[in-house]
Protein backbone atom coordinates (compact mmCIF):
# COMPACT_ATOMS: atom_id res chain seq x y z
CA UNK A 1 0.00 0.00 0.00
CA UNK A 2 2.91 1.97 0.94
CA UNK A 3 4.31 2.42 -2.59
CA UNK A 4 0.97 3.00 -4.23
CA UNK A 5 0.01 6.40 -2.25
CA UNK A 6 3.68 7.77 -2.10
CA UNK A 7 2.83 9.51 -5.57
CA UNK A 8 -0.83 10.06 -4.68
CA UNK A 9 -1.88 13.36 -6.84
CA UNK A 10 -5.36 13.06 -7.73
CA UNK A 11 -9.15 12.77 -6.33
CA UNK A 12 -12.03 11.19 -8.25
CA UNK A 13 -15.55 11.71 -6.62
CA UNK A 14 -18.67 10.71 -7.56
CA UNK A 15 -21.77 13.14 -7.82
CA UNK A 16 -25.24 11.62 -6.67
CA UNK A 17 -25.59 10.73 -3.57
CA UNK A 18 -21.92 11.08 -2.82
CA UNK A 19 -21.52 14.97 -2.98
CA UNK A 20 -25.24 15.59 -3.25
CA UNK A 21 -28.44 14.04 -1.90
CA UNK A 22 -29.68 13.15 -5.07
CA UNK A 23 -31.97 10.53 -3.37
CA UNK A 24 -33.28 13.41 -0.68
CA UNK A 25 -34.05 15.18 -3.33
CA UNK A 26 -36.16 12.63 -5.38
CA UNK A 27 -38.12 11.85 -2.28
CA UNK A 28 -39.15 15.68 -1.84
CA UNK A 29 -40.13 15.32 -5.42
CA UNK A 30 -42.44 12.35 -4.99
CA UNK A 31 -44.27 13.75 -2.21
CA UNK A 32 -45.12 16.68 -4.61
CA UNK A 33 -46.52 14.58 -7.24
CA UNK A 34 -48.53 12.56 -4.86
CA UNK A 35 -49.97 15.62 -3.34
CA UNK A 36 -50.68 17.38 -6.82
CA UNK A 37 -52.32 14.00 -8.01
CA UNK A 38 -54.54 13.51 -4.08
CA UNK A 39 -55.91 17.38 -3.68
CA UNK A 40 -56.23 18.07 -7.57
CA UNK A 41 -57.26 15.06 -9.27
CA UNK A 42 -58.46 13.07 -6.19
CA UNK A 43 -56.32 9.74 -6.28
CA UNK A 44 -56.07 7.88 -2.95
CA UNK A 45 -52.54 8.04 -1.36
CA UNK A 46 -52.04 4.46 -2.24
CA UNK A 47 -52.86 4.77 -5.86
CA UNK A 48 -50.37 8.43 -6.05
CA UNK A 49 -47.77 6.10 -4.56
CA UNK A 50 -47.81 3.32 -7.04
CA UNK A 51 -47.79 5.96 -9.80
CA UNK A 52 -44.86 7.36 -8.14
CA UNK A 53 -43.07 3.25 -7.76
CA UNK A 54 -44.24 2.62 -11.41
CA UNK A 55 -42.32 6.05 -12.69
CA UNK A 56 -39.35 4.98 -10.52
CA UNK A 57 -39.23 1.59 -12.22
CA UNK A 58 -39.27 2.75 -16.02
CA UNK A 59 -36.89 5.37 -14.87
CA UNK A 60 -33.90 2.40 -13.92
CA UNK A 61 -34.99 0.58 -16.83
CA UNK A 62 -34.09 3.54 -19.24
CA UNK A 63 -31.40 5.10 -17.41
CA UNK A 64 -29.11 4.95 -20.58
CA UNK A 65 -27.10 7.68 -21.05
CA UNK A 66 -25.58 7.97 -24.18
CA UNK A 67 -28.11 7.74 -26.13
CA UNK A 68 -29.66 10.85 -28.14
CA UNK A 69 -32.87 11.44 -26.72
CA UNK A 70 -35.15 13.98 -25.69
CA UNK A 71 -34.59 13.27 -21.68
CA UNK A 72 -37.90 15.46 -20.67
CA UNK A 73 -40.12 13.80 -23.47
CA UNK A 74 -38.76 10.27 -22.74
CA UNK A 75 -39.65 11.05 -18.95
CA UNK A 76 -42.74 12.49 -19.58
CA UNK A 77 -43.88 9.09 -21.55
CA UNK A 78 -42.89 7.18 -18.58
CA UNK A 79 -44.68 8.81 -16.21
CA UNK A 80 -47.91 9.05 -18.73
CA UNK A 81 -47.25 5.20 -18.50
CA UNK A 82 -47.64 4.76 -15.39
CA UNK A 83 -50.29 6.97 -14.69
CA UNK A 84 -52.13 4.47 -17.49
CA UNK A 85 -51.34 1.35 -15.87
CA UNK A 86 -52.11 2.12 -12.28
CA UNK A 87 -55.55 3.67 -13.55
CA UNK A 88 -56.25 1.50 -16.52
CA UNK A 89 -57.23 4.67 -18.40
CA UNK A 90 -56.69 6.31 -21.71
CA UNK A 91 -53.03 8.22 -22.57
CA UNK A 92 -53.56 11.30 -20.43
CA UNK A 93 -50.24 13.73 -21.47
CA UNK A 94 -51.10 16.82 -20.17
CA UNK A 95 -51.43 15.51 -16.48
CA UNK A 96 -47.85 13.78 -17.07
CA UNK A 97 -46.25 16.62 -18.13
CA UNK A 98 -47.91 18.05 -15.19
CA UNK A 99 -46.61 16.02 -13.16
CA UNK A 100 -43.02 15.52 -14.74
CA UNK A 101 -42.07 19.24 -14.44
CA UNK A 102 -43.05 19.16 -10.85
CA UNK A 103 -40.96 16.48 -10.06
CA UNK A 104 -38.15 17.71 -12.12
CA UNK A 105 -37.91 21.43 -10.58
CA UNK A 106 -38.81 20.47 -7.36
CA UNK A 107 -35.97 17.76 -7.17
CA UNK A 108 -33.70 20.65 -8.79
CA UNK A 109 -34.74 22.75 -5.99
CA UNK A 110 -33.65 20.08 -3.47
CA UNK A 111 -30.14 19.84 -4.99
CA UNK A 112 -27.35 21.06 -3.11
CA UNK A 113 -23.59 20.67 -2.37
CA UNK A 114 -23.73 21.16 1.79
CA UNK A 115 -21.60 23.89 3.06
CA UNK A 116 -19.52 21.29 5.34
CA UNK A 117 -18.61 19.57 2.06
CA UNK A 118 -17.77 22.72 -0.13
CA UNK A 119 -15.15 23.58 2.47
CA UNK A 120 -13.70 19.94 2.13
CA UNK A 121 -13.39 20.13 -1.56
CA UNK A 122 -11.73 23.43 -1.58
CA UNK A 123 -9.42 22.77 1.08
CA UNK A 124 -8.42 19.01 -0.77
CA UNK A 125 -7.85 21.13 -3.90
CA UNK A 126 -4.97 22.92 -2.63
CA UNK A 127 -3.40 19.31 -2.10
CA UNK A 128 -4.77 17.58 -5.21
CA UNK A 129 -5.53 17.24 -8.38
CA UNK A 130 -10.12 17.27 -7.94
CA UNK A 131 -12.25 15.44 -10.79
CA UNK A 132 -16.19 14.75 -10.87
CA UNK A 133 -16.81 11.70 -13.02
CA UNK A 134 -20.58 11.06 -12.87
CA UNK A 135 -22.68 8.57 -15.08
CA UNK A 136 -25.53 9.15 -16.82
CA UNK A 137 -27.41 11.41 -19.53
CA UNK A 138 -25.14 14.67 -20.45
CA UNK A 139 -28.54 16.72 -20.27
CA UNK A 140 -29.62 15.90 -16.68
CA UNK A 141 -26.45 15.71 -15.19
CA UNK A 142 -25.29 18.90 -16.49
CA UNK A 143 -28.41 20.14 -15.11
CA UNK A 144 -27.65 19.42 -11.65
CA UNK A 145 -23.67 19.94 -12.07
CA UNK A 146 -24.78 23.81 -12.97
CA UNK A 147 -27.61 24.08 -10.42
CA UNK A 148 -24.54 23.07 -7.75
CA UNK A 149 -21.75 25.39 -9.64
CA UNK A 150 -19.61 22.11 -9.49
CA UNK A 151 -17.21 24.09 -12.09
CA UNK A 152 -15.38 25.97 -9.77
CA UNK A 153 -14.33 22.85 -6.91
CA UNK A 154 -13.19 20.52 -9.68
CA UNK A 155 -10.10 20.86 -12.13
CA UNK A 156 -12.02 18.59 -14.96
CA UNK A 157 -15.33 17.35 -15.03
CA UNK A 158 -16.27 14.04 -17.06
CA UNK A 159 -20.19 13.19 -17.43
CA UNK A 160 -20.38 9.26 -18.77
CA UNK A 161 -22.88 9.87 -21.18
CA UNK A 162 -20.85 11.97 -23.46
CA UNK A 163 -18.28 9.21 -23.57
CA UNK A 164 -18.35 5.72 -25.00
CA UNK A 165 -18.34 3.97 -21.70
CA UNK A 166 -19.36 4.96 -18.45
CA UNK A 167 -18.65 3.44 -14.49
CA UNK A 168 -17.08 1.13 -14.25
CA UNK A 169 -15.47 0.54 -17.65
CA UNK A 170 -11.70 1.14 -17.72
CA UNK A 171 -12.01 3.35 -20.12
CA UNK A 172 -13.65 6.59 -18.57
CA UNK A 173 -11.09 6.04 -15.98
CA UNK A 174 -8.54 6.43 -18.51
CA UNK A 175 -9.59 9.64 -19.48
CA UNK A 176 -9.68 10.81 -16.40
CA UNK A 177 -6.03 10.13 -15.63
CA UNK A 178 -5.29 11.70 -18.81
CA UNK A 179 -7.14 14.99 -17.96
CA UNK A 180 -5.19 15.34 -15.12
CA UNK A 181 -2.16 14.44 -16.36
CA UNK A 182 -1.79 11.49 -13.99
CA UNK A 183 -1.53 7.84 -13.43
CA UNK A 184 -4.24 5.38 -12.12
CA UNK A 185 -2.01 4.41 -9.59
CA UNK A 186 -2.10 8.40 -8.27
CA UNK A 187 -5.90 8.91 -7.45
CA UNK A 188 -8.24 7.48 -5.17
CA UNK A 189 -11.55 7.27 -6.33
CA UNK A 190 -14.67 8.45 -3.70
CA UNK A 191 -18.17 6.82 -4.72
CA UNK A 192 -21.47 5.51 -2.95
CA UNK A 193 -21.62 2.71 -5.58
CA UNK A 194 -20.40 -0.42 -5.24
CA UNK A 195 -20.95 -1.35 -8.89
CA UNK A 196 -19.66 1.41 -10.66
CA UNK A 197 -17.55 3.29 -8.34
CA UNK A 198 -15.68 1.31 -6.18
CA UNK A 199 -15.38 -2.01 -9.06
CA UNK A 200 -14.62 0.48 -11.75
CA UNK A 201 -11.58 2.51 -9.31
CA UNK A 202 -10.20 -1.62 -8.75
CA UNK A 203 -10.61 -2.73 -12.35
CA UNK A 204 -8.91 0.73 -13.77
CA UNK A 205 -5.82 0.07 -10.86
CA UNK A 206 -6.67 3.05 -9.19
CA UNK A 207 -4.24 3.74 -5.91
CA UNK A 208 -7.13 3.15 -3.75
CA UNK A 209 -10.99 3.62 -3.39
CA UNK A 210 -12.98 4.99 -1.15
CA UNK A 211 -16.71 4.02 -0.14
CA UNK A 212 -19.51 6.46 0.97
CA UNK A 213 -22.18 4.10 2.57
CA UNK A 214 -24.60 6.46 4.31
CA UNK A 215 -27.18 4.03 4.34
CA UNK A 216 -25.31 1.17 5.82
CA UNK A 217 -25.88 -1.25 2.64
CA UNK A 218 -24.71 -4.97 3.46
CA UNK A 219 -22.61 -5.51 0.36
CA UNK A 220 -23.62 -8.27 -1.76
CA UNK A 221 -21.53 -11.35 -2.29
CA UNK A 222 -19.96 -10.36 -6.23
CA UNK A 223 -19.60 -6.95 -4.90
CA UNK A 224 -16.19 -5.05 -5.47
CA UNK A 225 -14.27 -4.48 -2.11
CA UNK A 226 -13.39 -0.88 -1.08
CA UNK A 227 -10.26 -0.01 0.55
CA UNK A 228 -12.11 2.30 2.81
CA UNK A 229 -16.16 2.43 3.85
CA UNK A 230 -17.13 5.77 5.37
CA UNK A 231 -20.53 6.96 6.59
CA UNK A 232 -20.13 10.61 4.81
CA UNK A 233 -17.69 12.15 2.30
CA UNK A 234 -16.64 14.14 4.97
CA UNK A 235 -14.28 11.34 6.42
CA UNK A 236 -12.42 11.41 3.64
CA UNK A 237 -10.41 13.81 4.99
CA UNK A 238 -9.61 10.93 7.85
CA UNK A 239 -9.06 8.75 5.67
CA UNK A 240 -6.03 10.81 3.54
CA UNK A 241 -4.48 11.36 6.78
CA UNK A 242 -4.68 7.45 7.45
CA UNK A 243 -3.31 6.55 4.29
CA UNK A 244 -0.13 9.37 4.23
CA UNK A 245 0.13 8.04 7.85
CA UNK A 246 1.03 4.92 6.39
CA UNK A 247 3.71 6.23 3.89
Amino acid sequence: MADAVVGLQALLFDLDNTLIDTAGASRQAERQVKNLLKSQYGYEDSVAGLVIQKFNTKLEEHFDSSAEINVDELRTLLLERAIQETNGCEPDHSLAAECYFLWKSTRLQHIHIPDEVKAMLRKLRQSYKLLLLTNGSSTVQWEKINTCLCQQYFDAIVVGGEHEEQKPARSIFQECCRLLGVKPEACVMVGDSLKTDIEGGVNAGLSATIWVNSTNLKPEGESAVPDYTVKSVLDVMDILEDIKSKV
